[in-house]
């Protein structure tokens, strides 16, 4: 298995200059940002689907460095009500499948999205409970009406490309945790899986090894990244959070660098969790540690994962 980063972490650095960065950290695979939220601050997607000679010279910097190119990422939002946000985050998936399949990456990092409560709707809507009975309502359209629909079709695309989609299970898209993933994977067929995070689920109250052990083959792509939770603000309010991420002593939860959400042992777990299912090739650190800098962060969760990589937990019986 190997232990990689995401280079959003290094947007500020030039190109190769990111690449040695994530050198000099220990990691041998790369995830870069293709479009959407991550930007494309490492990769001229225009440039390098048309230029054949321009593709050679971008794999060359990454694989003469020792690195393998894990995933292109590109989280936004196919459907959202607003056809123009919806059409360009189509445009900038189908832009990054053609370039996945052109520099042989097998899968592309994304978000499901999150349609509006109906048609008349102008922003998403994130419907947590079934009740009152509208709220079953909005459910129905947003699977049924907009969400099952468009990823049959984008993931045709894929499958002609034979690039794989992964999801990121994140609070605020349709897909956010096991269930929904299984629905949609269900509604559209195996070319859609997903980019396992585990910091969005321990806030949510999952156990990440049951997690992956209910997804199984469904895992094409796996973030490294923590989450504190903290057991007085949660004893008050609940996990929902929405104080702004600035306010750490206030929020039920904090995302952290590896290892200083939840300890080692979790992390050997999680690991080999992932080797029982038969996961096999990148956890891509993802650094967004408010309390720690990035190249501190980064040093801790390669540290934590080396450790959890070549060490298998004692006495955890994931078969039985």
């Amino acid at each position: 298995m190997r232990i990689g980063v995401f280079t959003v972490l290094f947007q500020n650095l030039p190109f190769e200059q990111a690449l040695d960065k994530a050198v000099a950290a220990g990691v041998t695979a790369v995830e870069i940002g293709a479009g959407g939220y991550p930007g494309s601050h490492h990769c001229p997607v225009d440039e390098l689907l048309t230029s054949a000679e321009k593709r050679k010279a971008y794999m060359q910097a990454i694989t003469s460095r020792g690195l393998i190119l894990s995933a292109l990422s590109i989280h936004n939002n196919p459907v959202h009500p607003d056809r123009r946000v919806a059409q360009e985050a189509d445009e900038v998936y189908r832009k990054a499948i053609r370039l996945a399949a052109l520099l042989e990456v097998p899968v592309v990092n994304t978000f499901s999205g999150l349609p509006g409560g109906s048609p008349q709707d102008v922003s998403p809507n994130w419907v947590t409970c079934p009740w009152p009975p509208e709220f079953t309502e909005m459910l129905k359209y947003q699977w049924d009406t907009v969400t099952i629909p468009y990823w049959r079709a984008a993931a045709r695309h894929a499958e002609e490309h034979g690039v794989k989609v992964a999801f990121e299970m994140h609070p605020g898209m349709l897909v956010y945790n096991v269930y929904t993933l299984l629905k949609l994977r269900d509604a559209v067929g195996p070319v859609l899986g997903c980019n396992f995070d585990p910091s969005h689920l321990f806030w949510n109250g999952v156990d990440p090894v049951a997690a992956i052990r209910a997804l199984g083959e469904a895992i094409f792509h796996v973030h490294g990244k923590d989450c504190y939770v903290d057991p007085y603000n949660v004893a008050v309010n609940g996990c929902n959070d929405n104080k702004p991420y600035s306010e750490i002593p206030r929020r039920s939860w904090t995302f952290r660098s590896i290892g200083y959400g939840h300890d080692a042992r979790v992390w050997k777990d999680i690991i080999s969790a992932l080797r029982l299912v038969g996961y096999d090739y990148v956890i891509s650190i993802e650094h967004e540690d408010p309390l720690m800098s990035t190249d501190e962060g980064l040093a801790k969760g390669v540290a934590v994962l080396k450790e959890a990589c070549i060490s298998q937990p004692a006495g955890h019986m994931f078969w039985a």
